[in-house]
C-alpha cells in the first residue's frame, strides 16, 4: 500500500525516507446504506446531493455516431487496427462533465516531473479504475465496473464489468485478469502484493472473491464492508493505488503457475515478473489507460501514447484520448521547473507533482503574455496545509505526560498566531483552522449539524490569544521557575520543545517553522529548530524519538472513513505511533507476546491506549464504523470522533485549511476545468481522490494541435 495516502501531493516531493508503513485497515470497504447500489448508473447513496454544476451521476447515453483519432483510420483502412466498434466495448464509459465541449485530436502535454518515480503519471489515468469519483468526491460513478450491488448488511457485494473492454495489445479484458492478480499475486505467500483495504471486512478478515463468469466479480465478506464502493473508486487502481488486475495473457510467461521453467527468484527484484508488469516504464505490457508507455529512459524522459482500444468516449461520440501523447521530462531541481515554467518550456504544469507554489504566481502571471501559460486555481480540499502534531508516544516519560495533556497542546495552539503564516506563507489564501479533517468531507456536508460540528473543531483552538496561552500554562505548572526568561516543567526541570522536520524540506514547512518558533518564545517556551537526515526519519518517529512532525500537511476525504489515519491512531506515521501500531496487532497472536518488553523495544514498538482515555475512546467509536451499514449513523460516530478532537485535542495543530493548488494551462488547451466549473472547487490535495485523473486529462485538447507537437 502506498505510503502517501492521507498526506497531500506537495508533501511527496519532500517525503524522502518518511515510512508509513503497510497498515491494515481492517473493515474499511463498503457502499451507502446497505441498500442496493448501481442499476446502470451505480451511484453510491453515502454521497451527498448531486452538485448543480460538476458532473452527470446518471450514465449518459451511447452517442449514435462515434468517431475516432486521424491516425488510427489510417491504421484500420490499412488493415492493422480494427474498426472502431470492434476495439470499443459495448457500453462505453461516456465521460459525464458537464463543462466538456467537442475537442480536436492531436498534439502533446509536455510537461515536468520531479523525479523518476513514473507513479506519478499514473495519477493523469483512471482507466484501471473499477468505479470513479465524481463531483469532488460527492459521488461515485461506474468506470469498468459497469453496475454494482450489495445486499442489506454490506456483507456481499456484485460487480458487473463492461463487455468487451479490450487491454491495449487488442487482447479481451476479463474477470480472469482480476483471479490472477488476486489468487496468483495476494494469496500467493511467494509474493509481495498485499490485499488492499476494500479486501478485508470489518472484522479485518481477507473477503472471499470468486468470479462466476467473464464478467462478474463477487466479493463475500464475514462482516459489513460498508464502504467498498468508496474504496473501488479510490485512487488509480494499478498506479499508486491497489493492483486490482494485471493482463494474464501476457504476464502468465513469467509466473511459475503457468510456465514451469521461470527461475524460483521470479517475484524479486532480479526476476522478470514485476519488471514486465511495471506498465509505467514497459511498453510491451498492456494496459487499460488512456494512454500507454512508448519510451522510457530513466532519469530523462517518459512517453505514452494513445492506447486505440481505450474504453471511454467523450459526450458527442469521440473515442478518447484527444491527446496524442504526454511527456514526462525529469527535472528534479526546483529552480529550473520554475525557470522552465517563465521560459514556456512546457505547456501544462499541475503544482501537485512539482515545486511551483503560491509564491510564484506573480512572476508567472508576468510571463504570462510570452509562455501562454495561464493560472489556474483549484481547492486543495486539504484540513490543513503546514502541521506540527506532537508525539504522543514520545519515549522520555515526562515530556510524553506533557504532551498528554490536552492543556498543553491547547495553550499551544493558543500561541500560535496563524494569522502570520497565512499571509507570509499562503498569501492570505485558504481559511484559519486549529486542524481538522478536511472541510470537504461529506461528513461535513450532509446536514446543518455536520456543518456546525465541522466549523466548532476548525474554530476550537485557532484564535490567537497568547495571554490565554500564558494563563493556561501557569495553571498546569510550566512556570518559569528560575527567573530565566523560560518555562520550566512542572517539576523545574528544563522544558525544551523541538521542531522536528526533514533537513530537505520544503520552503512552506520552514517559514512556518520559523514563525511558530517565534510565537512559543513569545510566551517563555523554549523552542528549538531541529533538522534531522531524512533516512530513517520515519523509523525515529515510529520509535518515539522525534518529539515533533512539523512537514505534513492533511490529505484526506472524500469522506473520513476512507482514510481515517488523522482521526483515529491505527498505524505508527501519525500523531500516536506506538498505540497505532498496538491497533494493528489487536486480535492477533502478537498481542500477548513481549508483555514483559520495554514498549519502545518491541517488535514492533507498540502500547496500549491509557483505559477510558481519548485514544480509546476514538477505538471504540471507529470499530463501530468499520461495521456500520447506515451511511447516517457512519456519520454521526465520525461526528463523535471529532467531539473528542475537541474537547482532548487538539492533536493536529494546523494553520490554514483549504488553500489552492497551482496549475498552469496553456490558453490553447481546452475542456481542463476552471475552479468554478468544478462542483466543489476542486479537490486536488488527497492522493485517494486522484488528481488531475479525476478530470479526465483524456478529454482535454488542443484547439490548434499542430502548433503542439512536442
Amino acid at each position: 500500500m502506498d505510503n502517501r495516502i492521507g498526506i497531500s501531493r506537495r508533501r511527496v516531493l519532500h517525503l524522502s525516507a518518511v515510512a508509513a508503513g503497510s497498515v491494515v485497515l481492517a473493515g474499511c470497504s463498503g457502499a451507502g446504506d446497505g441498500a442496493t447500489q448501481g442499476g446502470g448508473g451505480g451511484k453510491a447513496t453515502n454521497s451527498a446531493s448531486p452538485a448543480a454544476k460538476g458532473s452527470n451521476t446518471k450514465a449518459l447515453p451511447v452517442p449514435a455516431q462515434l468517431k475516432e483519432a486521424p491516425e488510427l483510420t489510417k491504421l484500420v483502412d490499412a488493415g492493422t487496427l480494427p474498426p472502431l466498434k470492434e476495439r470499443l466495448p459495448k457500453n462505453p464509459y461516456v465521460v459525464p462533465h458537464n463543462w466538456l465541449r467537442p475537442g480536436k485530436y492531436g498534439g502533446a502535454i509536455n510537461t515536468v516531473t520531479p523525479a523518476g518515480d513514473s507513479t506519478t503519471h499514473a495519477e493523469f489515468m483512471y482507466g484501471h479504475s473499477l468505479l470513479r469519483y465524481v463531483n469532488d468526491g460527492q459521488d461515485i460513478v461506474p468506470g469498468l465496473v459497469e453496475s454494482w450491488e450489495s445486499n442489506a448488511d454490506a456483507t456481499e457485494w456484485t460487480l458487473h464489468f463492461r463487455e468487451g473492454v479490450k487491454w491495449s495489445d487488442g487482447q479481451p479484458w476479463s474477470t480472469e485478469d482480476i483471479m490472477f492478480w488476486w489468487e496468483d499475486m495476494v494469496l500467493n505467500e511467494d509474493h509481495a502484493e498485499v490485499p488492499p483495504d476494500e479486501a478485508r471486512s470489518g472484522k479485518g478478515t481477507l473477503m472471499k472473491m470468486t468470479a462466476p463468469d467473464a464478467l462478474t466479480i463477487l466479493m463475500k465478506f464475514d462482516a459489513p464492508a460498508p464502504l467498498t464502493a468508496d474504496r473501488l473508486a479510490m485512487w488509480v487502481k494499478r498506479g499508486n493505488g491497489p493492483t486490482w488486475m494485471e493482463p494474464k495473457h501476457y504476464l502468465k510467461q513469467w509466473h511459475p503457475r503457468y510456465n514451469k521453467s521461470v527461475p524460483k527468484d521470479w517475484a524479486t527484484d532480479k526476476g522478470a515478473f514485476d519488471q514486465k508488469r511495471a506498465w509505467l516504464r514497459n511498453p510491451d505490457c498492456p494496459v487499460l489507460t488512456g494512454w500507454k508507455c512508448k519510451s522510457y529512459s530513466e532519469g530523462r524522459r517518459v512517453v505514452y501514447e494513445r492506447n486505440p482500444y481505450y474504453w471511454c468516449i467523450s459526450p458527442d461520440g469521440a473515442q478518447l484520448p484527444y491527446l496524442d501523447t504526454l511527456n514526462f521530462n525529469v527535472v528534479q531541481n526546483a529552480e529550473v521547473q520554475k525557470l522552465q515554467a517563465a521560459e514556456g518550456k512546457m505547456n501544462f504544469l499541475f503544482g501537485g507533482f512539482t515545486s511551483i507554489f503560491l509564491n510564484d504566481i506573480s512572476g508567472l502571471k508576468q510571463a504570462e503574455a510570452k509562455t501562454k501559460l495561464k493560472v489556474l486555481l483549484w481547492d486543495a480540499g486539504d484540513g490543513s496545509g503546514s502541521l506540527v502534531f506532537f508525539n504522543q508516544d514520545y519515549y522520555e516519560p515526562k515530556m510524553r505526560a506533557l504532551i498528554r495533556n490536552a492543556k498543553f497542546r491547547q495553550a499551544l495552539s493558543y500561541a500560535y498566531n496563524r494569522a502570520d503564516v497565512q499571509k507570509a506563507v499562503y498569501f492570505n489564501t485558504g481559511e484559519l483552522t486549529t486542524g481538522t479533517m478536511s472541510p470537504k468531507a461529506i461528513e461535513f456536508h450532509v446536514n446543518d449539524e455536520g456543518k456546525q460540528l465541522y466549523k466548532q473543531w476548525r474554530d476550537s483552538y485557532a484564535k490567537y490569544d497568547p495571554e490565554l496561552a500564558k494563563k493556561m500554562l501557569d495553571e498546569i505548572g510550566v512556570v518559569d521557575k528560575n527567573g530565566d526568561g523560560k518555562r520550566e516543567m512542572p517539576d523545574g526541570t528544563r522544558l525544551l520543545v523541538r521542531l522536528d522536520y526533514q533537513a530537505d524540506t520544503a520552503p512552506e514547512h520552514l517559514q512556518k517553522n520559523n514563525l511558530l518558533k517565534r510565537d512559543w518564545d513569545a510566551i517563555g517556551i523554549d523552542t528549538r529548530l531541529n533538522p534531522v537526515p531524512p533516512d530513517g526519519y520515519g523509523d525515529q518517529w515510529r520509535f518515539g524519538k522525534l518529539m515533533t512532525n512539523t512537514t505534513w500537511e492533511t490529505g484526506d476525504g472524500p469522506n473520513c472513513l476512507v482514510y481515517p489515519q488523522w482521526l483515529v491512531p491505527i498505524e505508527s506515521s501519525r500523531w500516536a505511533p506506538l498505540q497505532g501500531e498496538f491497533y494493528n496487532v489487536r486480535g492477533t497472536p502478537a498481542e500477548k507476546t513481549e508483555q514483559d518488553v520495554d514498549p519502545y523495544k518491541r517488535t514492533p514498538p507498540r502500547v496500549a491506549p491509557e483505559p477510558d482515555g481519548p485514544v480509546a475512546k476514538l477505538w471504540k467509536l471507529y470499530d463501530q464504523t468499520k461495521i456500520e451499514p447506515d451511511a447516517m449513523k457512519r456519520n454521526q460516530l465520525v461526528w463523535e470522533m471529532a467531539k473528542i478532537h475537541i474537547s482532548d485535542g487538539p492533536y493536529l495543530l494546523g494553520v490554514v485549511a483549504n488553500t489552492p493548488y497551482v496549475l498552469l494551462v496553456h490558453a490553447d488547451m481546452g475542456n481542463v476545468p476552471t475552479k468554478e466549473q468544478l462542483a466543489m472547487g476542486g479537490f486536488a490535495a488527497p492522493w485517494i481522490h486522484p488528481t488531475p485523473a479525476v478530470y479526465d486529462p483524456e478529454t482535454w485538447f488542443w484547439t490548434n494541435p499542430e502548433e503542439h507537437q512536442v
